[in-house]
């Protein structure tokens, strides 16, 4: 089967992170076409022998970036047309639909609420011209129910993670540390992800400052970050606080670290599995896979979740994980999973297996008339 996969970005990023492990596995004949300027996963995916085509769009309803696609897609002769993200999502359909592709598969990594309200019914127009939508979680899922999608054509399939991608290892641990000066007996709280004021960082550098002798290591960069530094210039912390920016993969800041910590009360939780894939303990506001572990009363060693109630109870965990970590004489935590669910063989598996579902139904029929009434023209 040849699969195209268009992306609306494939820099870095959690989507364009999926898709690069959904390709190393997927035995496919498989091309990528990126809307963005490609950058570091994109660069990844094509080291690994996958022609990627770059095709920049200005907007979600650039008429001149479907013609361009819809003529790339008819020069492959593809049998599948598989995208990433809102606006591949949009433009991906309609084009691929003019191309006449037997088969059309979305994958939805976020869908926020802001962009739903303001662009819904085109993407519902577009929907409609593929065959099934992959959410990557049962809230985009419902949210995609509540636009009307029928259930019949959502599929759940959660994010993943590669675990042997973050492995520890000791002397990434020395390397990191001596780039960022921390002496390597000096217990470092670390997080990843974009500097929001959603993710509620802030929290962190106010708990640090009641955990003596502690660094922490906020890896990323965003918006929020000159707050942040203010902020722990105001908490007396600065010279506590390490802000070590993008980084392309985290697994070198994970070594560096000796707890994770993540205050974001609205995370899926993905940073949380690559680092208790690292080996270390986490501390955690949301994370829906270990919560469904500790549900079913199977909840993974070394994590805690905190009381959304409770503003005291992040900096309490923080210290009490410090005393274990002295206790362990700094020795690693065993690397754990929350399942082979979210292990990346298993994503493989589950979009392989709607591409072989879709192959045995009948092609999708002729295009219907772009022209007139209708999302496109609202």
């Amino acid at each position: 089967m040849r699969v195209l996969h268009v992306i609306s970005t494939a820099a870095e990023g959690g989507a364009e992170h999926q898709l690069r492990l959904l390709l190393r596995r997927l035995p496919h004949d498989s091309e990528v076409v990126t809307l963005s300027p490609p950058g570091t996963e994109a660069r990844a995916i094509q080291a690994g022998g996958i022609p990627v085509h770059e095709l920049n769009t200005v907007c979600d309803r650039d008429l001149a970036a479907i013609v361009r696609l819809r003529r790339l897609i008819r020069r492959g002769r593809f049998d599948l047309v598989h995208t990433h993200l809102y606006r591949a999502c949009v433009q991906g359909r309609i084009a691929a639909r003019l191309a006449g592709v037997p088969h059309i598969v979305a994958t939805e990594q976020h869908l926020g609420r802001a962009g739903a309200t303001r662009l819904g019914p085109l993407y519902l127009f577009s929907e409609r011209l593929g065959q099934m939508t992959i959410a990557a979680t049962a809230a985009i899922a419902e949210r995609l129910r509540g636009w009307g999608v029928p259930d019949d054509r959502i599929a759940t399939i959660p994010r993943a993670i590669d675990p042997a991608e973050y492995r520890f290892d000791p002397a990434l641990r020395a390397a990191a540390r001596a780039r960022l000066g921390v002496p390597g007996d000096v217990p470092v709280i670390g997080v990843t992800g974009r500097l929001t004021p959603a993710k509620r960082f802030d929290l962190l550098i106010r708990a640090v400052a009641e955990v003596p002798g502690a660094t922490l290591l906020l890896v990323g960069d965003g918006p929020a970050r000159p707050a942040l530094e203010q902020l722990a210039v105001i908490e007396g912390v600065a010279e506590r606080v390490l802000f070590a920016g993008t980084v392309r993969h985290p697994r070198e800041m994970l070594c560096a670290m000796d707890i994770f910590a993540t205050p974001d009360p609205g995370a899926w939780g993905l940073a949380v599995l690559e680092a208790i894939a690292a080996g270390l303990p986490a501390v955690y506001a949301a994370c829906p896979p270990l919560e469904e572990r500790a549900a079913a009363r199977a909840p993974v060693r070394g994590t805690y979740r905190l009381s959304p109630h409770d503003r005291e109870s992040l900096p309490r965990a923080l210290r009490a994980e410090v005393l274990c970590h002295e206790e362990r004489h700094g020795a690693r935590l065993p690397a754990r999973t929350a399942g082979l669910r979210y292990d990346a063989d298993h994503l493989a598996a589950a979009v392989g297996q709607v591409y072989d579902r879709l192959s045995l139904t009948a092609p999708l029929p002729g295009c219907p008339s772009l022209r007139g009434g209708g999302a496109w023209n609202a």
